[in-house]
């Protein structure tokens, strides 16, 4: 049983804990590292490291997407951004890479991101994905998804992540009709990703509406701003572990249908990476990490999606950074620095054969120790 913290009279909390307070056990094993496979499969795409690249404008471009997938891993177009609102907008992401970390920030963003969403450069946007060749996948909110739908769909993607910063299987409004994600996700005929999700309860139900795969997370980095705007926060370790024991759980209740984990948050470096492949993530969705790479539109730059809204924003603006090289030396290196910020997955290679496991699905049996 989990500890339950008495809070005040009448009132408890139930005890959390974030990657930064976990650590890794080695078994009784080690393994060659070139004996090491970090490939992953979803639905009916396969992939050789388990990251996708978060949404975010900041990092995602349909040139950079197309990068990522022939790197191995599942780059993500958001569909809502800067790329389906404006012909070419190279000159914008020039100027937000040169704006600085101020409340002008915010307004400039919120300012960039009112043009309207336009549906032809939508299928313009997905034709340059396919062109660049991988796995074509773009994201929607879950406000657009009835409204956007047929044209992604029409447009051909292979891949549909719907996400926001908290989705459920239950959206109850009495101004709009909700989306019923069990019935758009039936009447689909490609694999679906939903979340985030912070809890048993919502991964399970997110499991049930026959998603393919379950984002775990808000995206919590330090410059999301979540916490301040809604008090939420999410210890990502304790996320990703009660996520995949509502996994276990939909197994059995399935006969076996496997949902794929996917944690998006609290992921800075490779050490990170491998604690939450450990708790029991099937992949990871790289944000700010993935800034530094050359290929970044916005030059360094950094952003959440939320980060846009006209109301409520919910994350700060992250001044650019100079590159600390391609995007193959971030994902592969080779690192000249010992923080853990680059060559990301042979790192993760690395952690998996010095505790002796040789897919990601053993090292998901990982033993873990509390250090904090």
């Amino acid at each position: 049983m989990r500890d339950v913290v008495e809070i005040g009279l009448g009132k408890t909390a139930q005890r959390g804990y974030h990657l930064d307070d976990i650590a890794i056990v080695p078994s009784r094993r080690t393994r060659d590292v070139d004996d090491v496979s970090t490939a992953w499969q979803l639905d009916a795409y396969e992939f050789a490291i388990p990251c996708l690249g978060h949404p975010s404008d900041a990092i995602m471009s349909p040139s950079s997407a197309a990068t990522l997938s022939q790197l191995g891993g599942l780059g993500v177009l958001n569909i809502e951004g800067l790329w389906t609102r404006y012909e070419d907008p190279a000159k914008l992401f020039e100027e937000l890479a040169s704006l600085g970390e101020d409340s002008r920030s915010t307004r400039r963003l919120q300012e960039i991101y009112a043009e309207p969403i336009r549906p032809e450069l939508i299928a313009e946007r997905v034709r340059e994905l396919r062109v660049g060749g991988g796995t074509v996948a773009v994201r929607v909110s879950p406000q657009h998804t009835l409204a956007l739908a047929p044209v992604i769909l029409d447009a051909g993607v292979d891949i549909l992540v719907i996400q926001g910063t908290l989705v459920s299987a239950e959206h109850v409004s009495t101004t709009d009709e909700p989306l019923n994600l069990k019935e758009f996700i039936a009447d689909l005929d490609l694999p679906v990703v939903a979340g985030g999700c912070t809890d048993y309860k919502t991964a399970l139900h997110l499991m049930r509406t026959g998603a393919a795969g379950v984002i775990v997370g808000v995206g919590g980095d330090e410059w999301s701003t979540t916490e301040s705007v809604l008090g939420i926060r999410v210890p990502m370790a304790t996320a990703i572990a009660d996520a995949a024991a509502a996994r276990r759980d939909y197994l059995d209740e399935t006969g076996g249908r496997y949902v794929h984990l996917i944690a998006d948050g609290d992921l800075r470096t490779s050490g990170d990476i491998a604690k939450a492949l450990g708790c029991g993530a099937d992949a990871v969705m790289l944000g700010e990490p993935l800034s530094l790479a050359a290929e970044a539109p916005a030059g360094g730059a950094w952003w959440h999606s939320a980060a846009s809204h006209p109301s409520l924003p919910r994350g700060a603006f992250g001044v650019a950074h100079e590159p600390v090289g391609d995007m193959a030396k971030l994902l592969f290196g080779p690192a000249d620095q010992p923080d853990g910020r680059l060559n990301l997955f042979g790192g993760l290679r690395r952690a998996m054969a010095k505790c002796g496991y040789r897919d990601l699905k053993e090292f998901q049996r990982v033993g873990m120790v509390l250090d904090r």
